[in-house]
């Protein structure tokens, strides 16, 4: 009966430390996962302000542009 006990006590004590394991796992996957979209959530920022530059630096160049020619007109 002992052995029995000493048996099912360390299976409940192995369980619950192979089921602690995977929570801890699952933890530190969301912890990365969350860390992963605050990254592209940065990358995207930084990329919708170098179009904005590129889309107002090619506004500009138009706009001297017809600014030329409307001067070489007169």
């Amino acid at each position: 009966m002992l052995r029995f006990l000493t048996l099912a006590t360390a299976t409940i004590v192995l369980s619950s430390t192979l089921a602690a394991c995977g929570l801890a796992e699952t933890g530190a996957a969301a912890a990365a996962g969350g860390a992963s979209e605050v990254q592209q959530a940065s990358q995207a920022k930084a990329t919708e302000e170098r179009v904005k530059k590129q889309v107002e630096a090619a506004v500009q160049q138009t706009t001297d542009r017809q600014h030329a020619a409307e001067a070489e007109s007169q």
